[in-house]
């Protein structure tokens, strides 16, 4: 079931994008930006409506019908909660929208990951197993010999080497520049598309995800093959892109 709906269409479109591009040096790394990009186009809806969903929830905290809601219901917890319900029913909220792009991140992220160590096959073993994933559309002789892009080797965890810090312990193996972009876009995404939350317990909760979530993708990325650092890079910048946008659009429509 993963194989057929998740890992195969990835080896392939990942094959088709190369081979466009031509099997040249550096080329599989930018087909992978490229798939990316048509990922982000996908799922477009989803992230539109999520993006969208949150910021209604960030107005609706912000205004001043809830801030009386606040006040009056203070002290009354359970009133409190079924006010702001229905104060997100009216508004067309819902609390749990945030959650789908995640949640639909989560195996793109895995099948990229298996994808990319599976295209770059290098053993006899590996070659078969491959040979398995591919379409009949898919020439099998369009396999990335040439996994670098720029200075990575895409099948390893991304790494800078410099002779002068040879002597520090912890960055003899090198400075982990990808994962260190990874978790910097990653935090500024979630800044753009985290609403304000005057609540004491919802803010609390926007801020370890706004903290957390950008270190556990910088140490995926340290971690795992730079192919899927490279991924989460450009689909941060996609995101935070999107995430601007969206907001002059609707400060705009706000103001006008």
């Amino acid at each position: 079931m993963w194989n057929t709906i998740i890992l195969k269409p990835m080896i392939n479109a990942l094959l088709l994008i190369y081979q466009f591009l031509g099997t040249g040096p550096h080329m599989f790394g930018l087909a992978i930006i490229i798939f990316t990009i048509i990922i982000r186009l996908i799922t477009l809806p989803f992230t539109y409506q999520s993006m969208k969903s949150t910021m209604v929830m960030q107005e609706l905290q912000q205004s001043k019908k809830w801030k009386k809601i606040q006040e009056k219901y203070k002290n009354d917890r359970q009133k409190l909660s079924e006010e702001q319900m229905k104060l997100y029913q009216e508004a067309g909220y819902n609390p749990f929208s945030g959650c789908l792009p995640t949640l639909l991140n989560l195996p793109i992220m895995i099948g990229l990951y298996q994808a990319i160590i599976r295209t770059m096959a290098a053993t006899p073993i590996q070659l078969l197993d491959l040979s398995k994933l591919i379409y009949p559309v898919t020439s099998s002789s369009v396999i990335p010999l040439h996994s670098t892009f720029l200075y990575m080797n895409l099948g390893q965890p991304e790494r800078i080497v410099l002779p002068f810090l040879e002597g520090i312990p912890f960055l003899a193996g090198g400075i982990p520049l990808l994962a260190i972009i990874v978790a910097i876009t990653s935090w500024i995404q979630a800044k753009v598309t985290t609403p304000v939350n005057p609540d004491q317990q919802g803010a609390g909760m926007s801020q370890m995800m706004t903290i957390y979530m950008p270190l556990l993708l910088g140490y995926l990325a340290f971690t795992f093959s730079s192919g899927l650092a490279l991924y989460l890079v450009a689909s941060n910048i996609l995101g935070i892109i999107q995430g601007v946008a969206m907001r002059r659009v609707r400060e705009k429509g706000a103001t006008s």
